[in-house]
């Protein structure tokens, strides 16, 4: 049972205690900061479909940074500040997830990653997820406190606790200054030792910098192996964010992850070149004979269809699990919020800790951003595409706050709820006959509303839970979030089109089609021309007409350029997604995966032409359903299946360090009483997290900015890779794979140190 609101519940600063909160100099801190990790995010859940919480992150920042400037003259900010900083910053990665997740799938199914269209769906998406999840508040984080726990935003309140200004320390309440003193007699909650964060992130950025811009030393070390396992191969993307992940979603996900990818490039791809080479003639859904393929050309061929229907499976399986908490969270959801509603007091005697933003706001905003995605025309929306998403987004953003207070962020299945989604939308579609190119967008724009809300949903409520223990105003909070993400969604959009545009590869007709490739010119829109961008342009400055082939006929669908006559010059494969990681000159670029929105377009694809090869994706399936069978957890193998085993490997050794640390840290008497929930949020902010989140933001802001200025610097790369493959033996040569480890094995090192307080230990 759901316990009535307490009045003996005492957050940090009273309700009656009016000290600094929304300020210019918090909501900016937060904007900026939101946008920093909101592009790490994009950034990771690009590379491997995955993204962490950045509220913890961009608290200790901001607690970092009002403190420092405080000693130089400026006044230091409050507690609640830092909450409005860390409410505005933690849009950006919840938004960041449902834009990596299903936007790049436009692409795949043969249309333009336009700007505006991203910017549409991040906005509208974001801020309808914040105000559907506003009439929830009462219900979800006062009605039902001691019940629904919100580990992150119960995490984040404890980081703001540690580290208060004399200002909050005076207006603290009388729990909490009783709760301060039993922290400092403990010997924890001290300093939340923001300085780690900041080690972290110079840390990650400059290793980035060295490896990837200066080739200081090889980025994938990998091993091919020949008979009697041919076409087996191990890697490793010795990337610092990568192991940053790895530590923070801890061992056990880390190790299931690794060990899909483990399946696919050491039993699936090895299983295939073993039955398959000695076939003279290429297998659908391949190209060339399986003689021919490397492993990434089987798994390209092959594996992503199995590991989309492992990934499928692995989402509906987990909607499945927790389909009862679903129904039950639904039903309560709407019970307590009318009953919250009914009981609200008269405006002028609501408690500053108890002031909403007023329902008539909230639904003015909703009519009026239904209104924007109806006529937004980048969407393709029509009423029925509209409906299904108010539908949907209620049912998931409802799901996905209280599921957030249950389980938490990390375990939400937002990636279940968009599945369900599309599957549904989808099926809606093809029954009434509409199955056409056109409602793939249309499809895609629901879907990707309905993920960002949802995902939005659960991050507003951890957010408002940490308000709420340390007596933030929500009213302010809301503002602060809505700021947060119309700053992040904008900006978010255009740093997804250049990450794309600086992998593209623009390759020959000839190579991917040798019989040659016509288009019906007359079908094509004049006025849609576009010449080659980056690098390649300086060898072909013509402009050429677009076309998007829509089937695998003669040359592999996708985006083509064409001359006057119709023949196709150049087939354009995007850095997202795309195949080729090679241009024409011999320089390699780095492709992202998109793991979760290959798996969208292989879902609206699927249904509405019906052209997937099923045996593959059936087969993905079935191993997603034995895992469940042996109690693994089916998603997170899949995910791991369907990334490169190069992705997982720095995840699976993140994670190791983390079972090293906890294992050791357990020991300590200060934590020997504490239970596994107790320890677990402790640890969540503990010196080892919060270097881990640093090196993600160095290493992912780092390989943003890398990806910017490929094309201005593309002479000094061309020139950097050519020396250094000949006189760098960590870059070149024989021993390049074993000697890259070298600077790997320093950060891994410096984490575990730095987790167990040898290194940068915070003050006592």
């Amino acid at each position: 049972m759901a316990q009535p609101p307490s009045s003996k519940f005492e957050p940090f600063i009273p309700a009656s205690a009016v000290i600094p909160e929304f300020t210019l100099r918090a909501v900016l801190t937060g904007a900026v900061l939101g946008i920093i990790f909101g592009a790490s995010s994009l950034y990771l859940v690009l590379k491997v479909g995955l993204t962490v919480s950045a509220s913890i992150p961009v608290a200790v920042i901001s607690l970092t940074l009002w403190r420092a400037l405080s000693k130089v003259g400026l006044r230091d900010a409050t507690i609640l500040e830092h909450n409005i900083a860390q409410t505005a910053g933690s849009a950006g990665e919840s938004i960041a997830f449902g834009v990596g997740a299903t936007m790049p799938a436009i692409m795949i199914l043969g249309f333009d990653l336009e700007v505006a269209r991203v910017m549409l769906v991040a906005l509208l998406g974001g801020l309808l997820g914040i105000l559907m999840m506003i009439p929830l508040r009462r219900a979800l984080i006062v009605k039902e406190h001691g019940v629904l726990k919100y580990p992150e935003g119960t995490a984040c309140a404890a980081v703001l606790k540690a580290s208060v200004d004399e200002v909050s320390r005076q207006a603290a309440s009388p729990s909490a200054r009783a709760e301060m003193a039993a922290a400092e007699a403990a010997g924890l909650g001290k300093s939340p030792g923001a300085k780690v964060v900041f080690a972290g992130f110079f840390v990650g950025l400059f290793y980035k910098i060295a490896m990837a811009a200066l080739k200081g030393w090889k980025d994938i070390p990998e091993k091919v192996f020949g008979a009697p396992l041919k076409g087996g191969s191990v890697g490793a993307e010795i990337s610092p964010e990568l192991v940053g992940v790895g530590y923070v979603i801890g061992p056990r996900i880390a190790a299931i992850m690794c060990g899909g990818g483990v399946l696919s490039f050491l039993v699936l791809i090895p299983l295939i070149k073993f039955f398959g080479d000695g076939v003279p003639v290429p297998i659908a859904p391949g190209t060339v004979p399986i003689a021919d393929m490397d492993p990434y050309d089987i798994r390209r061929a092959y594996i992503l269809y199995i590991g989309a229907g492992a990934v499928t499976a692995g989402g509906i399986i987990s909607l499945i699990q927790a389909l009862p908490t679903i129904w039950h969270s639904f039903v309560a959801g709407v019970r307590d919020v009318r009953a919250a509603q009914g009981d609200t007091p008269a405006a002028d005697a609501v408690p500053r800790t108890e002031r909403d933003l007023p329902l008539k706001f909230i639904g003015i905003g909703i009519v009026v951003l239904m209104t924007c995605i109806v006529l937004a025309k980048p969407l393709q929306m029509n009423l029925l595409g509209a409906a299904l998403i108010v539908v949907f987004g209620f049912l998931f953003v409802t799901v996905s706050s209280r599921l957030t207070g249950e389980i938490g962020s990390s375990s939400n299945p937002i990636s279940g709820m968009t599945v369900a989604t599309l599957l549904f939308v989808c099926l809606i579609f093809l029954l009434i006959g509409w199955s056409t190119p056109a409602y793939y967008v249309t499809a895609l724009s629901v879907g990707a509303i309905v993920c960002i809300a949802a995902s939005n949903g659960g991050t507003t409520s951890q957010d408002l839970k940490t308000g709420f223990l340390v007596g933030g105003t929500p009213k302010l909070q809301q503002y602060a979030i809505l700021v947060g993400a119309f700053a992040s969604a904008v900006l978010l959009g255009p740093i997804l089109l250049r990450l794309n545009d600086a992998a593209t590869v623009y390759v020959p007709a000839a190579q991917v089609a040798p019989a040659g490739l016509h288009a019906k010119v007359s079908t094509l829109d004049a006025l849609e021309r576009e010449a080659l961008q980056g690098p390649q342009a300086r060898d072909d400055a013509a402009e050429y007409l677009v076309w998007h082939k829509p089937d695998d006929v003669g040359g592999p669908a996708g985006k083509y350029f064409v001359n006057e006559r119709g023949e196709a010059v150049w087939f354009v494969d995007p850095g997202i997604n795309g195949a080729y990681s090679q241009r024409p000159d011999g320089t390699k670029v780095q492709k992202f995966a998109a793991p979760q929105a290959r798996l969208v377009s292989y879902i609206i694809k699927g249904i509405l032409d019906q052209q997937l090869p099923w045996a593959l994706v059936l087969l993905g399936v079935m191993i997603a359903v034995v895992l469940q069978m042996s109690f693994v957890p089916a998603l997170a193998f899949a995910v791991g299946v369907y990334i490169p085993l190069a992705a997982s490997t720095p995840i699976l050794v993140g994670g190791f360090i983390r079972w090293l640390v906890d294992r050791r840290t357990r020991r300590k008497a200060a934590y020997a009483a504490m239970n596994d929930e107790q320890f677990t949020a402790e640890s969540d902010k503990s010196p080892g997290v919060l270097l881990a989140s640093g090196y993600i933001a160095g290493g992912a802001i780092a390989g943003i900015a890398i990806a910017f200025f490929a094309g201005v610097l593309s002479d000094f790369d061309a020139a950097v890779t050519a020396w250094s493959a000949a006189n760098n033996p960590f870059y070149g040569g024989a021993y390049a794979d074993l000697l890259a480890l070298i600077p790997f094995a320093a950060i891994c090192v410096f984490l575990y140190l730095v987790a167990r307080e040898r290194l940068l230990k915070p003050k006592q």
